[in-house]
């Protein structure tokens, strides 16, 4: 299984969402073709009703802990409950492009 369906299969386990998108963005840093290294998460669940953003983040944290001990760099990510992801129409942060050098620069 990739390292994006073990993402999606444990957030949806863990968190039920209403939305989750997974989205790989290893293509945007300098990683060999077809890395599985930089992720993106929106997720919206019941569950962060009483959680402020921080703990949201740490329980998704927590349950990529696997991930982020090994194959995964870094993780960006958006949590939300219902209200808050329809007062948003639904509109996703655009990721910035990656501005780290080549591993050949010096």
């Amino acid at each position: 299984m990739s390292v994006q369906a073990d993402i999606e299969q444990k957030i949806r386990n863990a968190l039920d969402p209403a939305f989750l998108d997974v989205i790989n963005e290893s293509h945007m840093h300098n990683v060999p073709p077809g890395s599985e290294s930089h992720f993106k998460v929106i997720v919206v669940s019941p569950e962060f009703e009483a959680l402020g953003r921080v703990q949201r983040h740490q329980r998704v944290n927590g349950i990529l802990a696997d991930e982020l001990a090994g194959p995964v760099h870094a993780l960006s990510m958006e949590t939300h409950t219902a209200p808050e992801w329809e007062a948003r129409g639904g509109v996703r942060l655009e990721s910035p492009l990656c501005h780290g050098g080549s591993k050949a620069d010096g």
